[in-house]
């Protein structure tokens, strides 16, 4: 089985810093790529950044210059750096990876992580 287990969230004050991180664990062969997604209320989960597992990125536009996605695949893990964060950044973010399993047969699919509240506001 693979879990995605993500930390980092809370609440932060507009213009101030956070960063998330995510460990994917278990049955892993590879790992593709790797991203970050938020959502609100009454709103579709809207992706923000995506990397490769070569290290190409990816950001939605009102992320971009705020945010940066790093990837330690020694770790398994991906990390999202928020920046400058603004009272509209407050959603749940999910990370999200495309995971080559270690069984056979061989699966690649998509796992998500739990979600964690991210709130900024004065």
């Amino acid at each position: 089985q693979v879990q995605l287990v993500e930390s980092g969230g809370g609440l932060v004050q507009p213009g101030g810093s956070l960063r998330l991180s995510c460990a994917a664990s278990g049955s892993i062969r590879s790992i593709n790529t790797m991203g970050w997604y938020r959502q609100v209320p009454g709103k579709q989960r809207e992706s923000i950044a995506t990397i490769t597992s070569s290290g190409s990125t990816n950001y939605e536009e009102s992320v971009k210059g705020r945010f940066t996605i790093s990837r330690d695949n020694a770790k398994n893990t991906v990390y999202l750096q928020m920046n400058s964060l603004k009272p509209e950044d407050t959603a749940v973010y999910y990370c999200s990876a495309n995971i080559v399993g270690r069984s056979w047969p061989l699966s690649i699919r998509d796992y998500w992580g739990q979600g964690t509240q991210v709130t900024v506001s004065s």
